[in-house]
């Protein structure tokens, strides 16, 4: 996530799927908030809603820490 103030910890959110024909995975947090690392077919997410429990700020930007029910 780049800015400050887009979602708040404790916030239910829709995570939706991409999938390039490469067989990995990427995750978004809608509306396109914050976007995941690379996931392989074997690490693939089921889930598609989840919970912020932690926004940590880096030098990179924001992280978000989501929990999912899988």
């Amino acid at each position: 996530m780049e800015r400050q103030g887009l979602v708040e910890e404790g916030q239910e959110v829709v995570i939706s799927e991409r999938s390039p024909s490469t067989g990995r995975y990427t995750y978004l947090v809608e509306p396109s908030v914050a976007m995941s690392g690379i996931y392989r077919t074997n690490e693939r997410i089921k889930a598609r809603k989840g919970v912020i429990r932690k926004i940590e700020e880096t030098e990179k930007g924001f992280y978000l820490i989501v929990e999912m029910e899988e």
